[in-house]
């Protein structure tokens, strides 16, 4: 089976890697991104799906917009039976669907119809899912709303980053697909299953501006929070030392629940080391200090001298 792979992102490279090395399988094309700056320097970066999929030989090509006419023509050259789309950040348009014989199918990061948009595994954990997976989908005009061809879940561990379910979501992408791809066998094209746009819930992208985090709400929001938006944008608020002589900003990479009932103000550092909440203790387990590395709570604390009555505030400067 020919398939044109439309992918930017590094959820990608899995399922590349599996149809590449898959007999029955055939790419003649990758459509993915121009390059863009990146990096201290600033200079023009591949996405990680062309890196990878010219290292393997596979004819590429990066566009501005999908729906191009001179796009849509080389694809149409291709022959091939459906587009496989991951991870890729345009809208694709009627015409560039229709010159698949299958149309477009999208590998998504969540259990649709829940969390459609950019950050799907992110919100999954914001919101205290205990349970997500990825979807194979036909791809309609509305965002992440078209049928239903494959499911694969998992659970969410209890101190798991949005990073690491990133990764982990990304390895059930080439058994999803696989799934789909022999649903096409003998030129048929599967009908998949409805969603039920009732249940519907929505996973906008992220900004910086939406990692300014405070503790003046539950524990179980708080590290809901530092949990979902490691690794961007990054839960970030500012430590203070009990006497305001020591500021520092921080990025929180890692917590769980703490032990115990919230005795002082929201922010406030406890003499076990807890982070204080509305309703109880942050158990904090990696941070970030500015311009360094994640580190272990316990290797900030030694390294800052942190005692009861520091605190961490919300920035809002």
């Amino acid at each position: 089976m020919r398939v044109v792979l439309i992918a930017s992102g590094e959820f990608a490279l899995p399922t590349l890697a599996a149809l590449h090395t898959d007999p029955t399988v055939d790419i003649p094309l990758v459509v993915t991104s121009p390059d863009r700056p990146g990096g201290r320097g600033r200079r023009l970066l591949p996405t990680p799906v062309k890196t990878r999929a010219a290292a393997m030989g596979i004819p590429v090509v990066d566009v501005e917009d999908i729906n191009e006419p001179d796009v849509i023509k080389r694809a149409r050259e291709c022959r091939a039976t459906v587009g496989l789309v991951i991870a890729f950040g345009q809208k694709i348009r009627v015409p560039f669907r229709g010159v698949f014989s299958g149309g477009c199918v999208n590998l998504h990061a969540s259990l649709l119809p829940k969390y459609r948009g950019a950050a799907p595994f992110q919100w999954a954990i914001i919101r205290g899912e205990t349970e997500t997976g990825v979807t194979v989908f036909h791809l309609v005009d509305r965002m992440d709303a078209g049928p239903i061809l494959a499911t694969r879940r998992t659970t969410i561990g209890e101190s798991e980053t949005s990073s690491e379910l990133h990764d982990r979501l990304a390895e059930l992408g080439p058994d999803a697909v696989r799934d789909v791809l022999d649903q096409f066998d003998g030129g048929a094209v599967p009908a998949g299953r409805p969603q039920d746009d009732s249940l519907a819930t929505r996973a906008p992208k992220f900004t910086k501006q939406d990692g300014r985090i405070g503790f003046d709400r539950t524990a179980a929001e708080v590290v809901a929070w530092i949990n979902g938006l490691w690794s961007w944008p990054g839960a970030t608020c500012r430590y203070v030392s009990v006497d305001g002589q020591r500021q520092e900003r921080v990025t929180l990479a890692r917590a769980r629940r703490g032990d115990g009932v919230a005795t002082g103000e929201p922010g406030a550092v406890d003499s076990g080391g807890r982070i204080h909440a509305l309703d109880g203790t942050v158990a904090l387990m990696e941070l970030k200090p500015e311009g360094g590395r994640v580190m272990e709570w316990r290797a900030f604390v030694n390294g800052r001298t942190v005692q009861a009555g520091d605190h961490f505030e919300r920035i809002t400067e």
